[in-house]
């Protein structure tokens, strides 16, 4: 039996490193060159390569309009991340894809839409408030909350005080634990959920984080009137090939890397009730 030609997606592209930003002591941004860059959507990722390292999947967190620059931002919290946070300019990483299926951009258009992100979560939204302001005027109202554990580690500070100053725009941050020189709000960020302006009956809402951030912050959203069916998540656990052959990230009947990682909250509510799956 003859082996399936590759495809573009699954080949490793060679590129170069345009820019490395430092977000915070763990986190950082890889700004890719990639002149011949497949488009994207907001929500899907790419499978970086560390050469002589090892593979891993990271969302795509820059703006889906700009062609030949694949953006990134990840936390230095494993072998190949580690390695990739000691990466410089002009070096090269690996890229195949993109992959998975994206936020609901388009199918929100004409409601509200609210964005709850957790920590790191937020690279994977930055796409969708880049997609909404390029057509501000086909939504309604649009919320940002995010949380973090401490002001350091606030990703795209100066970004968020942009955002927020275009009054078009509801932008809420917190802190699980704040400093002397924090004057914001400080708790989990399903608190600033009553504190948004939305029309629940037409929002949609998209979710990144940590697991357990999502499953509560659905569950507020809920409470406050959010279909159920219109809450998303995405979902990152242990994609390797990305193209639903190896079985690391089976989630029930469910690939994440192909599938995902974006789903109804509906569809996978269940599967998070179980910790360590």
């Amino acid at each position: 039996m003859n082996a399936a030609p590759a495809t573009p997606s699954m080949l490793t592209r060679p590129t170069r490193i345009r820019r490395v930003g430092r977000e915070s002591a763990e986190t950082f941004t890889l700004e890719l060159d990639v002149p011949d860059a497949p488009p994207f959507a907001p929500g899907q990722f790419n499978m970086l390569y560390v050469f002589g390292v090892g593979e891993v999947a990271i969302s795509l967190s820059g703006d889906p309009a700009r062609r030949g620059t694949y953006v990134h931002t990840t936390r230095a919290v494993g072998t190949v991340t580690r390695a990739m946070q000691r990466l410089r300019r002009g070096g090269a990483i690996g890229v195949r894809g993109p992959f998975g299926t994206g936020w609901p951009v388009v199918p929100a258009r004409g409601g509200d839409v609210v964005l709850v992100a957790g920590g790191i979560g937020l690279a994977p939204l930055r796409p969708v408030l880049y997609a909404v302001a390029a057509r501000r005027a086909d939504f309604g109202k649009v919320v940002l909350l995010y949380g973090a554990r401490t002001p350091d580690d606030v990703l795209y500070g100066r970004e968020l005080e942009r955002w927020r100053t275009r009054h078009d725009v509801q932008v809420e941050v917190t802190v699980d634990r704040g400093s002397r020189d924090w004057h914001g709000n400080v708790g989990v960020v399903t608190t600033l959920v009553p504190r948004a302006s939305f029309d629940p009956a037409c929002t949609t809402a998209m979710l990144c984080g940590p697991e357990i951030m999502m499953r509560f912050a659905a569950q507020e959203l809920a409470v406050h009137g959010v279909p159920a069916e219109r809450i998303h998540v995405s979902l990152e656990r242990n994609m390797k090939c990305a193209l639903g052959w190896c079985g690391h990230c089976q989630l029930g009947p469910e690939f994440v890397c192909k599938d995902g990682p974006v789903f109804p909250y509906p569809r996978v509510a269940r599967a998070l009730l179980t910790r360590e799956l």
